[in-house]
């Protein structure tokens, strides 16, 4: 689950962590409000969106304007500021060209930065440790950063056992090149994010940048994604969740207990396993194909939780093919076909659906597909799936 930069600050700052003043707005008169109250010479004006490169960004009402991400001088500057983002779509690199509207702003103080620098917080599965991640060259794509300079990202795992440790945190502010004051501001900083990314079930903290102000280290930027099997016992952070933010179909997956992520393709998978899934996806690939979606109806599922996970896939008007993945163990191939034909008479199926059982129930599934009087293609395997699937959607594609 991701939550907005004011609200990772918000969560950060009662852990310690040094964050400029800011103050959130849902509205234009908000933000006046808050730039009012702050009384400041200098404030910072930010889109709150869930997606990165805001202030290289651009709105969809005016390209070649600013981002999202704005310097102000007076309250009148704040109030022309809001104006321009609030409802207004804003386009980054992440959201993709049909960008995201701005329903909330977040104005902070403007502070003086003496260096800018990159911190994040995230779970290493190669040490099965938590890791920081710190580089010198703050403000940038870390994923920039790690290509071309990867020499300039130093890795800290932190042993489970006994947490973060002063003198951890003590190396990282040594290898920024902190010194006096500023290093004892890093280590409390340090060991606060830790604290705070252990004690709310974080996935991945990022700070970028982290800045250096008169020797105190801050957090200009934040960003915070949580695990969201550890939810249940997070009710501060869940209370945060905006469903505005995500995707209609992402949600609905969601809330039937379906693990569904939209991708870019035109074919439609359902599967039932993560590893299946991946291997379907990846199989459509080498055979020419995109994957649109991954989708995991789990082994656990029911007649109707499948036929929700049929509704999802056509929903999405880029799937122009669908590919039904199914081994049976737990999950039985005749509740998936039951579940398959009673979602595809009801959303009236007009896209190539290629199937392939194989497991518990095959026989009465297949027989299940045969007679529902669907244009089903059937498969033997995996690869006999893929070429079947890649095949009748270029097909469609081609023909309409």
């Amino acid at each position: 689950m991701n939550i907005h930069e004011y609200q990772a600050k918000e969560l950060l700052e009662k852990y310690g962590v040094a964050i400029p003043k800011g103050i959130s707005a849902m509205s234009i008169d908000e933000a006046v409000n808050a730039a009012k109250a702050m009384n400041s010479s200098l404030y910072v004006v930010k889109a709150q969106i869930h997606a990165g490169g805001r202030g290289a960004g651009h709105f969809t009402d005016n390209p070649e304007g600013k981002g999202g991400v704005r310097l102000c001088k007076t309250v009148d500057e704040v109030k022309d500021a809001a104006e321009a983002m609030m409802g207004k779509v804003l386009v980054t690199k992440q959201t993709g060209p049909e960008g995201k509207e701005v329903q909330r702003l977040y104005v902070t103080d403007g502070v003086d930065i003496d260096k800018e620098y990159y911190c994040s917080v995230v779970l290493d599965r190669v040490t099965s440790q938590v890791t920081f991640m710190v580089s010198t060259e703050g403000g940038m794509d870390i994923e920039e950063v790690a290509e071309n300079s990867p020499e300039k990202i130093m890795h800290v795992s932190i042993d489970p056992a006994t947490g973060i440790m002063p003198f951890h945190a003590r190396k990282m502010a040594f290898a920024l090149g902190l010194e006096g004051a500023a290093v004892k501001s890093a280590v409390k900083f340090f060991m606060a994010l830790y604290r705070a990314f252990i004690e709310t079930d974080a996935s991945i903290m990022e700070i970028n940048p982290m800045i250096v102000t008169n020797d105190e280290v801050m957090a200009l930027d934040a960003k915070m994604n949580f695990d969201p099997n550890a939810l249940y016992r997070q009710k501060e952070v869940f209370a945060m969740r905006d469903e505005t933010e995500e995707d209609e179909n992402e949600k609905i997956a969601a809330d039937n207990e379906l693990s569904y992520v939209r991708l870019d393709g035109d074919i439609g998978c359902m599967v039932n396993g993560a590893g299946l899934a991946m291997s379907t996806m990846d199989i459509i690939k080498l055979f020419g194909g995109d994957p649109a979606n991954f989708l995991d109806v789990g082994g656990g599922a029911d007649k109707a939780r499948v036929t929700t996970a049929f509704k999802i896939i056509l929903s999405d008007p880029a799937v122009k093919g669908v590919l039904v993945n199914i081994f049976g163990g737990i999950m039985k191939c005749d509740v998936i076909a039951e579940g398959v034909i009673a979602a595809a008479k009801e959303v009236e199926l007009n896209v190539p659906l290629v199937v392939r059982l194989e497991g518990t129930n095959v026989k009465k599934g297949k027989e299940l597909m045969a007679n529902s009087g669907l244009p089903i293609i059937s498969a033997d395997n995996l690869e006999d799936a893929a070429q079947k699937v890649v095949e009748a959607t270029k097909q469609a594609r081609e023909a309409a």
